[in-house]
């Protein structure tokens, strides 16, 4: 029979009821997704829902929420306390994640300049990372700057004489926890070193034969080819900074004191909320954090194609 015949002897069976493909049976797959299916309703999806209806109402958590329209957010509007808790959460973020990620990038480079026992300094700087954002390494911050401190005492054995309480100090709590930001380099010092191992050494090499010093290779060759490990991890420590909470609620012991000095924009939120049950109003202030970070997000990626360089 020719391919002629053949091509319409399937066409005519297909037509007639012949055999058909069989499609791949899904249900596997469905079972192993309905585990996530479930938990981004029932913790992501409906949460937000349910915060976005009682933005709009007067709720206590002990009567039912009232409908009261825009209130929330004109009270948000003349809240100097919300404002300042604004101001003390972007001095965080915008001094915080760029000394976090100079201080990661900087070790990242050291590591990668072939010393020996890599896996043993890679696991010990990721450590604070873990550590960082606990109950009890914010305790034992809080200990090492209070006027009895550690910090104090070493100082104090160096000649320096009258020393503040760091954490009690309005001009120098904040300080602190930035500190302590800082402190966490570890995530993005794993993935620096990580694009780092990934950047073609035949360009040091070149730029070795043309006498390119350390310092020319780093800022001609590193630092664009790194650019969008850069970029990955800005955009994801300032997301990270803007939810920061457990610092400052267990320095300030859940004031955000002294003198509002370390009132961020989450603990306010959680004061507002479970402290004060003006569930409604801090429903309104979780949208309003939601905005605030999807805005600098979408800043950010408008940005990247001015600096951040691709291979391809």
């Amino acid at each position: 029979m020719s391919a002629v015949g053949e091509l319409a002897s399937i066409v005519s069976s297909r037509k007639k009821g012949g055999p058909k493909e069989k499609h791949p049976d899904n249900k596997q797959a469905a079972v192993f997704m309905l585990p996530w299916v479930l938990g981004f309703l029932g913790i992501t999806l409906i949460p937000m829902i349910a915060s976005f209806a009682l933005a709009f109402t007067d709720y206590s958590l002990l009567a039912p929420p009232e409908f009261v329209g825009l209130a929330n957010i004109k009270e948000m509007i003349g809240d100097t306390r919300l404002h300042n808790s604004l101001l003390v959460t972007f001095i965080y973020v915008f001094v915080g994640t760029p000394l976090q990620l100079i201080a990661a990038l900087l070790l990242a480079v050291a590591l990668n300049q072939g010393i020996k026992g890599l896996a043993f300094y890679r696991s010990v700087f990721y450590l604070p990372s873990l550590l960082g954002g606990s109950v009890a390494i914010a305790i034992l911050w809080r200990q090492m700057f209070g006027a009895n401190g550690l910090i104090n005492q070493v100082g104090g054995m160096l000649g320096f004489e009258n020393l503040p309480g760091w954490v009690s100090n309005p001009d120098t709590a904040l300080g602190t926890i930035i500190l302590l930001h800082v402190w966490t380099f570890g995530s993005p010092m794993i993935i620096f070193l990580a694009g780092l191992r990934q950047i073609p050494e035949m360009y040091y090499e070149a730029a070795s034969v043309d006498g390119a010093s350390k310092i020319a290779q780093f800022f001609r060759i590193t630092l664009p080819l790194l650019t969008p490990i850069i970029f990955f991890n800005v955009v994801l420590q300032v997301i990270n900074a803007f939810q920061s909470f457990t610092q400052a609620f267990v320095v300030s012991g859940g004031t955000g004191g002294p003198s509002d000095s370390t009132m961020f924009y989450t603990l306010y939120l959680y004061i507002k909320g479970f402290t004060q049950f003006d569930m409604g109003y801090a429903s309104a202030m979780a949208w309003l954090l939601l905005i605030i970070v999807a805005i600098f997000t979408a800043i950010n990626f408008f940005a990247s194609k001015y600096w951040v360089f691709y291979d391809d």
